[in-house]
Order: C-alpha cells, then structure tokens, then sequence
C-alpha cells in the first residue's frame, strides 16, 4: 500500500476480533509513532502498551468514547513528556503527528485502530494519570485501541473543494 492509498483508506475502527497483535507489530507501530516530525527534533513523548483486560476494561469508565477497549486486544497510551520539551507547547502538535503515524502504521499491517482523545478534556487527562500512574510532567494526549478489525469500513472521499484558498481567505458566496 502507498502513503496516499493508506491516508485516503485508513477509518477508525472500533469493532475488534480479539486476536491478539503480536509484541513485534506493536514494536513496528511504534517505531512510525517515534519517526514523526516534532518541533526542534524534541521527540517529546511517552508510550504505554496495554494489553491488560482488566486496564482496558477499566477505561471506559474514564472515557466513554473508548467503549472499544473492551474488545481491543491491545491500546497504546501516547503522552507529551514535558521534560523533553524545548518550545513549550508543541508537544500537543509532536504527540499528534506521533499518532497519526501510529494509526496509518495500523492501517497499512492491516489492522484496525482509533484516535480516542484525552488532552485537554481535564477529567479525562486526570482520570488516565491516576489509572496509569502517570507523573505530572506526563500528559496524555490520546489512547489508540488497536487490534484485527471485526468491520470493514469503506473509503471516504472528504476532499472539500471549498475550504481551500488561495493567497488569501476567500469569502464563501
């Protein structure tokens, strides 16, 4: 699959077959995640693999919208890591850019994954640093629940011809 198939193919997927991901995929996953670009080559971020039923079963309870996790096999937790940090603030665009490689590695093994947010939703940012024991200078930016996808999701085409301009900010007619 090339970069622009795997871009315009790639869905969130939250059906999951409970198979599990092996720990060398997660490996590879993980190693897209780390070659992102981030501001000033600070490469700000932390990862947790969880692949414990009983944390991914608690999850939900702290973020509703990650109800997949009672299914997924495995999730990985992505955090800024404000030590690292050398332009205060970026580390929110770094840990970004980290996951969509993360997602569109997923994509391209052929497995499933979804973007389900944390930052800067306060109870949620609280609730996973308590559940993951996080320290404070760690905040974490999004959870990936990731497993061999139980649905099939077609391409969507979302080009939108009217939210691009040229030069300067067209007004809409």
């Amino acid at each position: 699959m090339n970069t622009i198939e795997a871009i315009r193919t790639r869905r969130s997927i939250r059906k999951f077959t409970g198979e599990p991901v092996p720990e060398k995929t997660i490996r590879e996953l993980l190693s897209a995640a780390m070659s992102a670009p981030s501001a000033g080559n600070e490469q700000p971020w932390q990862f947790v693999i969880v692949d414990s039923r009983e944390i991914l079963d608690a999850i939900p309870r702290i973020n509703p919208y990650a109800a997949m996790c009672k299914e997924a096999p495995v999730a990985i937790l992505v955090c800024g890591d404000l030590r690292f940090q050398k332009f205060p603030g970026y580390w929110v665009q770094d840990c970004s850019a980290a996951t969509q490689n993360l997602l569109l590695a997923a994509h391209e093994k052929g497995l499933g994954a979804v973007w389900t947010a944390i930052y800067p939703m306060e109870d949620r940012v609280v609730g996973f640093r308590e559940l993951f024991h996080l320290p404070e200078e760690v905040i974490p930016l999004a959870l990936v629940p990731i497993g061999h996808p139980a649905q099939q999701l077609p391409p969507q085409d979302r080009f939108r011809e009217e939210r691009i301009h040229y030069n300067r900010w067209k007004p809409a007619k």
